[in-house]
């Protein structure tokens, strides 16, 4: 029986969705898998790979902070285990990885953060010396600079544990409103915490598709055209190039909040000092025209516009940027600094928008 005999009779082949095994992660590519599925007409598989990240409970800092949760996932999709990867954008290194390169950056979610406590209340209402918990420096050092008499208590796991110790030996935590909705949990949130003060991570609430860069499946590649959407890659990729120029991890004491607003694209970004006792701002817009490809290169020029002008404002001196502890995730050339690449075959209309493998069917 020949190759295409094989196929009429089998149906198309599957697309290998590579997923970490957590329930937000298989939550946020189920979703992913199932627009996937509608858009390509075939069927997707998750696959679970679990990485040392999620089986090795020593510090972060000593397995190398929030990359080592993506590296599992990158080594299968290399390997050739794999077609495609979910990523939470927010935890994703911003230095390219050889041989991949990201196929579609989804619609984004709520990028806010939210505090979840005790009786309902606020970040202004909670009692003095009240512990939350958070394992994000920049959470601390923006908790800490609106109510600097809060005791804040870092914590790690997976958003149901966060969540858990609510009721037990903590008054408050703050988590991702987008990580939230993914689980259907939002319900438990007490107060949204307003970009304007409480600018969250670069890229938090959007998801990245990562592929090989020598992707050759056009029907792939096509799919992912269609998942694409080009305002949120556009604010991505602004945020995360503000992390890039200045030399600073996924998890540093850093907010950056992006917005396409009619044809102009706004960014702003906060560095902090650890303990929330000073912080630095910039700002800058630009009107976007000209192609896809025009927009993202503006995107980039005013990300780094916004990083150079916190450099030249004493931000490096806030905070060690590079070597800045990872949080682990809640349950998670110019293109060489966002690592937002995308290949030929998948760029965006210019309209809008060590490894175990499990795989699990879905369609």
């Amino acid at each position: 029986m020949t190759e295409q005999q094989r196929t009429e009779q089998d149906g198309p082949a599957p697309i290998r969705l590579g997923t970490r095994a957590s329930r937000l992660a298989v939550a946020q590519s189920q979703d992913v898998a199932d627009r996937l599925a509608k858009a390509s007409g075939r069927p997707v598989e998750l696959v679970e790979v679990t990485s040392e990240g999620d089986t090795n409970r020593a510090s972060l800092a000593s397995l190398g902070g929030t990359g080592v949760f993506a590296s599992a996932l990158r080594e299968a999709l290399v390997a050739g285990e794999v077609d495609v990867l979910v990523h939470s954008l927010k935890d994703l290194p911003t230095a390219p990885y050889p041989g991949l390169s990201i196929g579609a950056v989804p619609k984004r979610a709520d990028a806010r953060d939210v505090l979840v406590a005790r009786n309902g209340a606020t970040v202004d209402s909670l009692p003095e010396g009240a512990k939350v918990g958070t394992g994000s420096p920049r959470r601390v050092a923006q908790l800490k600079a609106k109510r600097p008499d809060l005791d804040v208590v870092d914590i790690r796991g997976n958003i149901d544990t966060r969540l858990g110790r609510v009721d037990d030996d903590l008054d408050a935590v703050v988590l991702a409103a987008a990580g939230l909705t993914r689980i259907d949990r939002l319900d438990a949130a007490t107060e949204l915490l307003d970009l304007g003060f409480w600018p969250s991570a670069p890229g938090q609430g959007a998801l990245a598709v990562e592929i090989r860069s020598d992707e050759t499946d056009r029907n792939l590649l096509a799919a992912l055209r269609k998942l694409d959407h080009a305002p949120t890659r556009l604010t991505v990729t602004a945020e995360r190039e503000v992390l890039a120029k200045l030399e600073a991890g996924c998890s540093a004491p850093i907010g950056a909040t992006a917005v396409v607003d009619a044809e102009m694209l706004l960014v702003s970004a906060t560095v902090y000092r650890p303990d929330g006792s000073e912080y630095r701002t910039a700002s800058h817009a630009a009107v976007l025209d000209g192609s896809a490809q025009d927009r993202l290169d503006e995107a980039l020029a005013l990300g780094g516009r916004v990083a150079a002008e916190l450099l030249e404002n004493g931000a490096a001196d806030l905070a060690d940027l590079a070597t800045t502890v990872a949080e682990a995730p809640a349950d998670g050339d110019h293109s060489a600094g966002p690592g937002l690449a995308t290949p030929a075959a998948a760029q965006p209309a210019d309209d809008d928008s060590t490894a175990a493998p499990r795989t699990t069917g879905t369609d």
